[in-house]
């Protein structure tokens, strides 16, 4: 690829939603910088350029710096000496490239040094970057830790910490340890407060943090004595500068190279308390998840296309039999669904970043005054509505890479298996994603209360009002339909009452109201440009439907003494 980002246009059709008019009119407060910064947009036009300069200036440098380096990063790998991360020469080369391109702090506002973009293009750059390192695009795009510290910090700790962030240095977030991974209320690293010192001191062992030795830390640490629970969790500030950490170990990972996971010890760690204490996990680590689960989402998409120029490319190289094996209906079928998975997923994907764009911008214009009542309705809307889709988008497009790389090596057939082909790099780098961040399993947790209350089939029913092409009219019909299947599942679902059974059969509600919900945003899609996504439509309709109808017949032949044998597996 000579730019990856004007070599994928639906990149640009998702750029130039309706909806981002909005998005920035709120981001900008009505352009109201555009007299302090010379390079501050005009209006929206000149907001628009902006954004599609920089993803151009990322495509580039993608495409000339990071996927040259990518399989020698993975090769060389970070090193570990006397406690410190040394990164592989090539991810040194992309990180100072990124710097002097000032891709750091995208999100944040001016007066800091950040660019002040919305969350939807800089989500953009993240998907670029991950199509050729997702090792590397892990240490560039945590640099949205920094919304969090921006969200709850104070005045001071934005002055002294975010300007740095946009200057490119480097952010972790502390959360995991030996005994906490997925539960983690179970956290223990102590946090006590030196009287004498004025500050806050951290002990204890953190384990599995990407980028773990990051000049910048938001750990999650247990302030209150003698509690067990989340209630006693705060968070907290920590700045390499100051000392008191250590690199144990780098873990010996099966993909991400690139990335340094590491083991932490603290050891006395000064550090400075992050917003109020006792809401570490209650508030400030949902609102970190959620914007990491959003970076994962983007970064599978990155894989998920990685995966498909793989295949695509191979299988129009590769003979068998006289031919091109691009030719047979086997290959072109695993073809045509890893494009569908891959579009479908990204109209997911933005969908969720826009939505998101729109609650964070009106909850940071009510840091500066009182909402009215419109935007406050208009904020909880969009609250709702990222809260419900951003499961989807991270537990979706996560299986989706793992089930693009698995056929991009498929239709390699041997030489897939052989390391000099990038394929088998795609296919180790895709499988953390369904599992870092928040397991598929637990997206599932977390969206299923949005398909008990409702608020899923709701949003189907609503977006059947959207207006399609003719074209596309055969299949909103059928779409319909399956809407309709997964109304009468949900029912099927309640009339058991049955906690355990409606766990067991959470997952297929779960998929099934993805993939009606995919199945609309192409549909939308298709309509307004058929030359880049109605063959996509037609194949993910298809798909989805088989999706839909095996998950309805199985829950409707489940019956809840059934349990008992699964348990007995």
């Amino acid at each position: 690829m000579t730019n990856f980002y004007t070599d994928v246009p639906a990149l640009k059709f998702h750029l130039e939603n309706e909806m981002m008019e909005h998005i920035c009119e709120l981001k900008e407060r009505g352009y109201q910088d555009k007299d302090k910064y010379d390079y501050a947009p005009q209006d929206y036009a000149d907001a628009m350029d902006s954004y599609n300069r920089v993803l151009e200036i990322t495509g580039e440098i993608t495409a000339d710096v990071i996927a040259p380096n990518a399989e020698g990063v993975d090769e060389e790998g970070p090193h570990c000496a006397n406690g410190r991360v040394e990164y592989a020469s090539g991810t040194k080369q992309n990180l100072e490239t990124m710097v002097k391109a000032g891709l750091n702090g995208m999100t944040m506002p001016r007066r800091f040094g950040g660019l002040n973009f919305p969350i939807t293009p800089y989500t953009m750059c993240a998907e670029i970057v991950a199509a050729a390192d997702a090792g590397f695009g892990n240490i560039w795009s945590l640099q949205d830790c920094i919304e969090t510290l921006y969200e709850f910090g104070n005045e001071d700790q934005h002055s002294r910490f975010i300007p740095r962030i946009c200057a490119g240095e480097t952010m972790s977030m502390d959360l995991t340890e030996p005994d906490a991974g997925s539960d983690l209320q179970s956290v223990m690293l102590k946090a006590t407060y030196d009287e004498a010192a004025g500050c806050w001191r951290l002990n204890g062992v953190k384990r599995f943090i990407t980028n773990g030795d990051a000049d910048l830390h938001l750990v999650l640490a247990r302030s209150e004595e003698g509690t067990r629970d989340g209630r006693g969790l705060s968070m907290f500030i920590y700045d390499k500068r100051d000392g008191g950490v250590n690199v144990r170990r780098i873990e010996n990972k099966l993909g991400i190279h690139g990335s340094p996971t590491c083991e932490l010890v603290y050891k006395n760690a000064r550090a400075e308390l992050c917003g109020d204490r006792k809401l570490g996990l209650i508030k400030y680590v949902m609102a970190l998840m959620n914007g990491a689960r959003l970076g994962i989402a983007a970064q599978s998409v990155g894989l998920s296309q990685a995966a498909y120029n793989e295949g695509l490319a191979y299988a129009r190289d590769r003979k068998q039999f006289g031919k091109a094996i691009i030719e047979f209906p086997a290959v072109y079928d695993m073809l045509a669904i890893m494009k569908a998975k891959l579009d479908a997923g990204r109209a997911l994907l933005y969908q969720t970043a826009r939505y998101v764009d729109i609650y964070k911008a009106l909850e940071d214009i009510g840091r500066e005054r009182k909402l009215t009542p419109e935007e406050r309705t208009e904020q909880k809307k969009y609250a709702k509505l990222a809260d419900a889709f951003t499961p989807l988008a991270k537990g979706m497009n996560s299986e989706y890479a793992n089930q693009n790389a698995y056929d991009s090596i498929q239709i390699h057939g041997g030489s897939g298996f052989m390391l000099e082909y990038a394929c088998q790099r795609i296919y180790r780098d895709a499988r953390i994603t369904s599992i870092y961040e928040g397991t598929t399993q637990l997206q599932t947790v977390a969206a299923i209360r949005y398909v008990t209350n409702g608020a899923y089939l709701a949003i189907l029913r609503e977006f059947e009002t959207v207006p399609c092409s003719e074209a596309m009219q055969p299949l909103m019909e059928r779409l319909r339909k399956m809407d309709d299947q997964f109304e009468s599942s949900i029912a099927g679902m309640k009339e058991k009452e049955n906690q355990e059974y409606h766990d067991f059969v959470a997952r297929r509600l779960y998929e099934m109201a993805a993939v009606c919900i995919m199945s609309h945003l192409i549909i939308r899609d298709a309509s307004k440009a058929p030359e880049l996504f109605a063959d996509s439509a037609l194949v993910y309709l298809n798909y989805a439907e088989a999706e839909v109808n095996k998950h309805a017949g199985f829950i409707d032949r489940l019956a809840v003494v059934d349990l008992e044998k699964y348990r007995k597996v």
